[in-house]
């Protein structure tokens, strides 16, 4: 299940972050953008989320998750098309030469920043190397 092992790099770029700032923020809410293509099965995505952030930066984070479509552009007559998968062919002239133009995303697109309130606890992560 590599979703939770990407859910830990998200976490890590996060707390990486938050370094950068002296840890005088909180994340409010984070955005992922991930490709139809990238090989992420979304749902078992979300099912983990809560548990693996759990006790660190993102655990009152609100993740929002943006598809981003296959799309590819034909080698052979330059058409452009959506794809659903690496080796769907061109509609327009049947050749399966096809440079994917996007898709394969898995970054993550925002992180929201809000100032720490006095007297606001914020959890530290519990991951270890």
């Amino acid at each position: 299940m590599h979703e939770l092992s990407i859910i830990y790099s998200v976490i890590d770029a996060a707390e990486n972050e938050l370094r950068q700032r002296e840890d005088k923020m909180v994340i409010e809410s984070i955005e992922l953008e991930i490709g139809e293509l990238a090989g992420v099965e979304i749902s078992s995505l979300e099912f983990l989320w809560p548990a693996a952030v759990e006790r660190t930066v993102l655990e009152t984070a609100e993740c929002k998750i943006t598809r981003v479509p296959g799309m590819a552009a034909c080698t052979t007559c330059g058409h452009t098309f959506v794809v659903q998968q690496y080796f769907d062919p061109c509609p327009q002239c049947g050749s399966h030469w096809n440079q994917i133009t996007s898709g394969e995303e898995l970054r993550i697109k925002s992180l929201t920043l809000v100032e720490r309130t006095p007297g606001l606890q914020v959890l530290q992560s519990v991951l270890t190397e």
